[in-house]
């Protein structure tokens, strides 16, 4: 995987010959044979998928790369608006690791020139932009985070200023010309938004624009994106057409819903699993998911076959015990960030928890104030992300002190040394004086 340094920026000259050359539009009578490999490149490529359109388009790419031997390009954008990468983001990088065990080039792109317009899908309200510096560091994590799911040695990492800040103002109006506002207006957060009165700033329409040139740019034959990504996937291929180019075509892969089973998997949600987050901690928040969802996880995430997955699933239905599959699960996951051995040594953590054992190494916490109150002290510990959160948390009886569980919510905590336990994972060895 190239660092970001060593990326070189293209001049207008460039940017401007990366976007033209002579259409080679797909025929739907493709003179290529469709092998038993590109049967199984498609069924990889459909797995979990949500939309893959059109299908016939694919299969055609699939099918001369194999004949000619020259890879596709499949590309994947991503903008840096947080510094981590939790499993929902996975999703999608886990199908271009697939793509890219099939031998086709995958493209990691950095937003760094639409992250300062703002992303607008599923907005009700403009996105404030990033700073040039927000950008940069937080492309740093995702560069480093993202190789943990791909190849590092076989991703281009690319940049989306590279041919987006050499169009210049004539290069963007002349962009700009090539779609309407009659269909812009289609989207459904613009057109939910104007039918309410909500203001849209008029840079917003610029967002789908960009990130359909950069497929143009870029020569792309697959874009991947979320459910929520269709719109600005689909610019895409009506950009290459105007260009002259063969389209791309599109997948998107189902959002993942989070820790709750009903939100999609957010960091401002609180329902997320961070990919750099503590081997313990990730083992702990997977086998939390209901067994239902458990399965989603399984095709989304796993790198198991889907025909083990299924025999899996059988041996449940069955009568085989549910939490033997949600283990191999948060295993082989959090083996995947963390390496085996703390995979091993987070299944033991966990069952010595779940005997209401206290894990051998604790987070030391010194505060000051004593008596403190009780909601107080949980916030202060780390515990808890509020006061009004702690409150909560005691009102549920998930609060223990020395393995008592603490049930009045106005408790002074007296000075000393004692095990603050949270839920069936958060612990902290707390010295209040």
């Amino acid at each position: 995987m190239r660092q970001p340094s060593e990326i070189t920026r293209m001049s207008s000259s460039s940017a401007q010959s990366s976007v033209s050359g002579s259409p080679s539009l797909s025929h739907p009578s493709s003179p290529y044979p469709v092998t038993d490999k590109v049967r199984e490149a498609m069924n990889i490529s459909l797995r979990g998928c949500e939309e893959l359109l059109p299908q016939e388009d694919w299969l055609h790419k699939l099918a001369r790369s194999e004949a000619t031997g020259v890879p596709l390009r499949i590309k994947l954008g991503l903008d840096p608006t947080a510094p981590d990468i939790h499993l929902g983001h996975t999703v999608v990088l886990n199908k271009m690791r697939q793509l890219q065990d099939l031998g086709h080039t995958v493209i990691f792109l950095i937003g760094d020139f639409t992250s300062m317009i703002g992303d607008p899908s599923g907005r009700n309200t403009t996105r404030p932009p990033l700073t040039a510096e927000q950008i940069r560091a937080n492309a740093e994590t995702y560069y480093r985070q993202a190789s943990l799911v791909l190849d590092p040695e076989k991703t281009e990492i690319r940049y989306n200023s590279e041919w987006s800040d050499a169009l210049g103002a004539r290069g963007m109006i002349q962009l700009a010309a090539k779609y309407t506002v009659a269909r812009m207006m289609e989207r459904n957060d613009f057109h939910d938004r104007f039918k309410a009165g909500t203001p849209i700033s008029v840079h917003e329409f610029l967002y789908p624009l960009m990130q359909g040139y950069d497929s143009v740019a870029l020569r792309a034959d697959l874009e991947l994106g979320g459910t929520d990504q269709k719109f600005n996937l689909l610019m895409g291929r009506h950009l290459q057409q105007e260009y002259g180019q063969e389209p791309q075509c599109i997948l998107t892969m189902p959002l993942l819903e989070g820790l709750d089973g009903v939100e999609k998997m957010s960091k401002s949600k609180g329902n997320y699993i961070g990919i750099t987050e503590p081997a313990n901690d990730m083992f702990g928040k997977l086998m939390s998911i209901s067994d239902t969802l458990m399965w989603k996880y399984y095709t989304l995430l796993s790198f198991r076959s889907e025909a083990d997955i299924a025999a899996l699933k059988a041996e449940v239905e069955a009568g085989r015990n549910p939490r033997d599959a949600k283990v191999m699960l948060a295993k082989e996951i959090t083996a995947r960030f963390h390496g085996a051995a703390a995979a091993e040594a987070a299944e033991q953590d966990f069952i010595h928890r779940a005997k209401g054992g206290i894990p051998d190494h604790l987070p030391e916490v010194q505060l000051a104030g004593a008596p403190m109150g009780i909601g107080a002290l949980l916030k202060q510990a780390g515990l808890a992300p509020s006061t009004s959160e702690a409150l909560r948390l005691i009102e549920q009886g998930g609060v223990r002190i020395d393995g008592a569980v603490v049930s009045d919510k106005a408790l002074k905590v007296q000075a000393g040394r004692f095990v603050v336990q949270v839920g069936k994972r958060k612990f902290a060895r707390v010295t209040l004086a």
